[in-house]
């Protein structure tokens, strides 16, 4: 990655000015940084420059003001007589900016205070701002280094950069580096295996402090004979016992009240330096905090503290990591009441600010502190700090936490899946299971996004305390299950049953939830890849007398024989009242036997069926149609997105005129169905006196196709309510026939005509609205083409019709005078119209103040201008 960068062979203009190095902390940033100094001293890159420069932020956050040109002799000062003549050749300098996100300046001021003479006195930051702007020096190479939370800040300030992630150690290297810690091979590889089986540990573990923090803790505790397993469940549980390894006393003895002062000056100090986004202190920041430098001896003495090695009188932690962990014990140790000024000297926020999504926003970190607090809330782990330190840990921030994290949201529905997902860490970092059932007991519907085992086990260890839960929505990444994944880089059949031997006893877990949750009805698994072992986990237990789920939605699974094997574990089960299958199954036969198998047991109770594109070729709805002839409860069938074509529809017409078909509401939507179909239909709607709902969307009916549907309407016996013709190519021929049935004593009183070219159609559907039997509530004529000239009848509709109370209009250009004239209609009579829906020219003032006086002379009157709408109204919903 650095082969352009470093070849000196390569012209200068196509080499990149400005290079990033970012990742995140303890990664190897500054050591590869570093690294090319010692390169370059040595001669290996002194043709591509004459001279380099190695600035670190932590350090300059401490000096004064100054030039530049100072700035740079005070580092070299054998260099200050030779610092002017070098700055002359920019062109052949690099700078290398160590810790970007170090430096101690507000958000975004680094923009607006430039600085373009090296001469001139200026603070420090001013001076690096004016650097990476290129207002001073422009032709110099820049190098800088930056952890990913900066990126956003450093963008605005740096051109064209060229970006490198440093990724750290990889997993290979983990391991490598596990190997090499422990003696033994196989305690190297459990101790590998836990790490690696907790994600955000593993991901901390590209860090090699992070490692060596792991495998101490670990090394001691099997030296031990102790189980590590348990220490590894939470990140917070692994700090902790290795915080406290490092100071355990001899068994009988009492822990030395040496440690009490020394970890709270320690914790004081790392709380501080989350906060103001810095890792490296100096004297000054102790004598502020009032801490003393001889308080960190013990800690210096294990390495959690580290002496800065190029700024001298300078500490930082070992890693970020211990820093966060450290700021989150400050907030649940008990302290001797402060002088007065004390808290003054710190810039150090509450529990509410630190868990405030805005101040999370600003500094990354502070999310990191909110998991360790609540893993810090657990009664065990108090105790072993209490004991390993002598200091007493607080109750009381446990209240205020679960106050904060829970009752602030009590009110809402937690349906953004990355706010539920920081939710489920939290609880789960406590490991307190009372402390989740608290949390958890308002919870009535989630959404979980799964993507590796450890969110699920995360989402298990919380849903199994959620006793009020109502829904669950489920999604489940591809990588997890890879039984049946054929494209996954474990091509060794035996890697991938060991990464499922994993992951299954997981999902068992997980899965129990939905036969021990007495109050759970409603679960949605949607755009998930499973496997043949993970369906039949589930399939067990909704098979179950416990798992009283009523509505399932079961959307794009993989593999697709998922569908058979759930419509399987669906048969008989008596408590079942809605079930949507969708997903690219046409071809499935079986699924088909099996759906029809389930509507024909004794036990069903399915009152609403969705099979969207799950279902095609006619013949097949042979038997289908038999066991709607069975079964009694149906009364729902939406078949949207089916390749039904006509002689599906042939088919189930037949049914449907059975004396013993209870459907009342059925949608063929896109079902590939012309006016060949419609004849039956509509002898289907003389017959069949349950039916209300009929939806025929998207279909390619014509005129020719409403004409034969109005000739069944217009009997008597037909009791259809709500008929669905959005989309169907209908003309103002078809209009004038829809016309003359609303005239008639039709029981239509919702009719969706939207999406069809009816232009001047709209007359004739004018005159049926003025007639007295027109029983319309709803009519919809979104994206119709209706032009202004329409509206005066329309217009005149409005005034005389005493029944609609939803008029759609949306996606319509009546213009200027079209909207006067229906606006003047409304004014005039006080009619039942609750809701209309059209286009306006929101910059008219007249139709502005025109729509002011509607709205104030009939106020139940609801005028939508929501222009960007593409979907029907719910008026016409299927649900409805």
């Amino acid at each position: 990655k650095f082969i352009t960068f470093l070849n000196p062979q390569i012209s200068t203009q196509l080499m990149p000015l400005t290079v990033v190095l970012h990742g995140p902390a303890g990664v190897g940033k500054t050591t590869l940084a570093k690294k090319w100094m010692v390169d370059w001293t040595q001669d290996n890159h002194a043709k591509t420059f004459n001279s380099t420069f190695y600035l670190s932020c932590k350090e300059l956050n401490h000096k004064g003001e100054c030039s530049f040109a100072d700035l740079l002799s005070k580092n070299w000062p054998d260099l200050q007589d030779a610092v002017p003549e070098i700055l002359t050749q920019a062109q052949k300098i690099l700078f290398i900016i160590d810790g970007f996100e170090e430096l101690r300046v507000p958000s975004e001021a680094l923009i607006h205070d430039m600085c373009c003479d090296w001469q001139k006195q200026k603070p420090v930051p001013v001076l690096l701002g004016s650097l990476l702007k290129r207002k001073m020096l422009p032709k110099a190479t820049l190098l800088i280094t930056t952890r990913p939370g900066a990126l956003r800040e450093l963008g605005l300030l740096v051109e064209q950069p060229f970006f490198i992630e440093i990724e750290g150690f990889l997993e290979l290297d983990r391991k490598a580096y596990f190997l090499k810690h422990f003696e033994e091979e196989a305690q190297a590889l459990r101790a590998f295996d836990l790490m690696k089986s907790n994600a955000a540990l593993f991901h901390l573990g590209s860090a090699p402090a992070v490692c060596w923090i792991v495998c101490t803790c670990m090394k001691l505790q099997m030296e031990k004979g102790e189980d590590p397993a348990p220490t590894c469940q939470t990140i917070t549980s692994l700090f902790l016992h290795f915080l406290c390894s490092q100071f355990t006393s001899p068994p009988g003895s009492c822990p030395g009240p040496f440690l009490q002062v020394p970890v709270t000056a320690l914790c004081l100090l790392a709380a501080e330096g989350i906060w103001t986004q810095t890792s490296m202190f100096d004297g000054e920041d102790l004598e502020r905090l009032g801490v003393k430098e001889s308080d960190f001896h013990p800690f210096l003495d294990k390495n959690i503290l580290q002496k800065g090695k190029d700024c001298e009188g300078c500490y930082s932690f070992i890693h970020l990591s211990v820093q966060q962990f450290l700021a989150a014990l400050f907030y649940v140790l008990e302290r001797e009441e402060e002088e007065d000024g004390d808290s003054c000297r710190w810039d150090i926020g509450g529990v509410q600010k630190l868990l405030s999504k805005e101040e999370r926003l600003k500094n990354p970190s502070l999310t990191h502190v909110g998991y360790f607090l609540f893993g810090l809330l657990n009664e065990k782990r108090a105790g072993e700090l209490e004991t390993t330190f002598g200091c007493q840990v607080s109750r009381k921030v446990k209240q205020e936490l679960l106050e904060f994290r829970v009752k602030s949201n009590k009110n809402k529905r937690l349906s953004s899946v990355t706010d539920m997902k920081e939710v489920l860490y939290c609880l789960y970092e406590s490991q307190e299971e009372q402390l989740v059932k608290n949390a958890m007991s308002y919870v009535k519907e989630i959404s979980i996004h799964l993507t590796n085992t450890f969110e699920m086990m995360q989402s298990s260890f919380c849903l199994k305390h959620c006793e009020n839960l109502q829904k669950i929505s489920l999604q489940v990444e591809k990588g997890i299950f890879l039984e049946n994944d054929t494209e996954s880089e474990l091509d060794a059949q035996v890697e991938r049953s060991q990464c499922d031997h994993r992951s299954l006893p997981l999902w068992t877990d997980l899965c129990s939830v939905f036969s021990s949750n007495k109050n759970l009805s409603f679960l949605d698994v949607s755009q998930s890849f499973l496997s043949h072992s993970s369906v039949r986990i589930l399939c067990e237990q909704i098979t179950r007398v416990t798992c009283h789920l009523q509505k399932v939605v079961i959307k794009n699974i993989s593999p697709s024989d998922a569908y058979r094997d759930l419509c399987l574990a669906f048969i008989g089960k008596k408590t079942l009242t809605h079930l949507i299958l969708e997903g690219d199954v046409h071809t499935d036969k079986m699924l088909l036997l099996l759906l029809c198998e389930m509507l024909k047991h004794s036990r069903c109770n399915l009152q609403y069926l969705r099979l969207g594109s799950c279902c095609d070729a006619a013949q097949k709805w042979d038997d289908s149609s038999l066991a709607l002839g069975i079964n009694q409860s149906l009364r729902c069938l939406d078949l949207t997105a089916s390749e039904l074509l006509d002689e599906g529809v042939k088919l189930l017409c037949t049914t449907l005129r059975h004396p013993k078909c209870f459907l009342q509401k059925l949608s063929l939507e896109n079902c590939h169905l012309t006016e060949a179909c419609c004849k039956e239909l509509s002898s289907t709607l003389i017959v069949n006196q349950r039916l209300t709902y009929l939806c025929l969307a998207n279909n390619k009916l014509g005129d020719g196709g409403v004409k034969l549907l109005c000739e069944g309407l217009s009997y008597p016996e037909c009791q259809l309510q709500t008929l669905v013709l959005w989309h169907c190519n209908i003309t103002r021929r078809g209009c004038k026939l829809i016309s003359k049935l609303l005239q008639g004593d039709s029981s239509l009183t919702n009719l969706d005509l939207g999406l069809n070219p009816i232009a001047t159609g709209l007359w004739f559907l004018c005159e049926a609205l003025k007639k007295p039997n027109c029983n319309l509530k709803y009519l919809g004529l979104w994206g119709c083409s209706i032009t202004p000239s329409c509206c005066q009848g329309l217009a005149s509709a409005l005034i005389s019709n005493q029944r609609l109370e939803t008029l759609d209009l949306g996606q319509n250009v009546l213009g200027k005078n079209g909207i006067m004239m229906l606006f003047e209609a409304l004014k005039q009579n006080d009619g039942p119209l609750k809701t209309l829906r059209l286009k306006v020219d929101e910059s008219s003032v007249e139709v502005q103040k025109l729509l002011k006086d509607v709205k104030d002379s009939n106020p139940k009157l609801t005028i939508e201008c929501n222009n960007a709408r593409t979907t029907r109204s719910s008026c016409c919903d299927f649900f409805s």
